[in-house]
């Protein structure tokens, strides 16, 4: 359900757990856990995502279930791999290194899939491409259709990368086809966005704008905020392409607008993230020091006993009992030192976090003002070549000029109109630029 409704793995999810907790099935309500953090994961809430993650991670190492811990390490590594692929690679290491010691090739095939996808944002196409490999032929022979649908997607994608656009084309339509069987809404929008800039290269826009439409359509269906900005920065290009810059203009102010929005939710998703673990972690530590402490009470409690029973051995028990309170103080400071660590890491990330907000908030301030500047810097500098435009057509129908003269003269002031929209376009992305500056056109055009 996570690829065609997620909303419905949490229905699934939480009814198991309901179930677990009423028969204490520990490893069902650890797996029931996991099925809810990749639920909210499909929903884009990282932070309630990695809560049952972390929660399910405690319950299989409680039982020892090492398939299930193999499993939870590869959807945190899922969670990372979009804000820190460093730790991303880190729990897939983890994952793959279990999967490969129980000898469980599907968990193992997953975990190479991801691995891929780490080292292509990386830029380490033929490594994603070798990942990638090992994870298709894996599903392959397991003849999982979802896993096969999902490595050929990222391998047209690689290729698509490596400007290899007919080979990743013929790739992409076959996982295109595999995802429409299967219902997969967001695979076929993931896929659909990739086939969309293929069609753009080869100039094949009524192919481009088809899928881009469906991709849209899915991306909507799936509730994915980040395709569904992906889909419109596409469609951005795609109507430059074409040369409708009204059109273009019109999605280009749309993605200024989400461009903040999105910006703060990646910011708020990556903080959630590293919290809530943060978090998780403190609760272990002080599971850690009641542990102790309780350890301690009963080691007092034996040694009362003790003493009333053999009065011989109360000094022995006494220093055992100093030695071992020693030794819990120790490893309390440690970790009461480790929590204020902690803490200082976390005032360190707010701090950054503030600073990026602040950077991107003048940016948009700096695209703004462009903006305004554009439509009226627009009016006042295309007006005078249309106006001649018009001069030339009254001539022309009333015979004043010679053919050959009159195409002439259009084509120049044609050539003013598009050089001074490249100017515009130009000054609209390059931040360095305070304003709008009219295109110094060549001495021919001129005179």
């Amino acid at each position: 359900m996570r690829l065609t409704d997620p909303e419905k793995s949490l229905v699934f999810g939480r009814t198991a757990l309901r179930l677990s907790k009423k028969t204490n099935y520990i490893n069902g309500s650890a797996e029931s856990h996991r099925i809810l953090g990749i639920g909210y994961y499909y929903l884009g809430k990282n932070d309630r995502a990695i809560s049952n993650y972390l929660t399910a991670l405690a319950s299989f190492k409680e039982t020892r279930n090492l398939t299930g811990q193999a499993k939870v390490y590869n959807n945190i590594g899922n969670l990372y791999k979009e804000v820190n692929y460093e730790k991303a690679l880190e729990y897939f290491q983890k994952a793959l290194t279990i999967a490969t010691k129980l000898d469980a090739p599907d968990i193992v095939a997953g975990h190479y899939l991801n691995i891929g996808i780490i080292n292509y944002r990386t830029k380490d196409y033929e490594l994603a491409l070798k990942h990638t490999k090992k994870s298709y032929e894996i599903f392959l022979k397991l003849d999982n259709p979802t896993g096969v649908t999902l490595a050929l997607q990222n391998t047209g994608v690689i290729y698509n990368k490596l400007n290899q656009h007919k080979k990743a084309e013929k790739i992409l339509l076959e996982a295109y086809a595999r995802a429409k069987e299967a219902n997969l809404n967001s695979t076929i929008a993931s896929i659909n966005l990739t086939l969309v800039a293929i069609y753009m290269k080869f100039k094949n826009y009524s192919k481009a704008d088809q899928y881009l439409k469906e991709g849209t359509r899915y991306a909507i269906i799936g509730k994915d905020t980040k395709l569904q900005s992906d889909y419109l920065k596409r469609a951005y290009e795609l109507e430059r392409k074409r040369k409708d810059y009204k059109q273009a203009l019109l999605y280009l102010q749309k993605l200024y607008t989400q461009d903040s929005l999105e910006l703060q939710t990646t910011i708020s998703k990556k903080f959630g993230l590293f919290e809530e673990q943060s978090k998780f972690q403190a609760r272990e530590k002080e599971s850690a020091i009641k542990l102790e402490k309780a350890k301690t009470n009963r080691v007092v409690f034996t040694a009362s006993i003790a003493i009333s029973i053999l009065a011989v051995l109360i000094i022995i028990i006494l220093f055992l009992n100093v030695q071992k309170k020693a030794k819990t103080n120790h490893q309390l400071k440690i970790l009461n030192e480790e929590i204020s660590v902690q803490k200082e890491n976390l005032d360190t990330v707010n701090q950054n976090l503030e600073k990026i907000i602040d950077e991107r908030t003048r940016d948009l301030q700096i695209k703004n003002r462009k903006l305004s500047e554009y439509s009226s810097h627009l009016s006042h500098q295309i007006r005078g070549p249309v106006a001649t435009m018009k001069g030339l057509m009254i001539l022309e129908q009333e015979n004043l000029i010679e053919d050959e003269e009159f195409i002439k003269e259009i084509g120049k002031c044609v050539n003013e109109v598009d050089d001074r929209i490249i100017n515009i376009n130009d000054v609209l992305h390059n931040l360095s630029e305070s304003g709008l500056i009219p295109r110094v056109v060549d001495k021919e055009t001129k005179s």
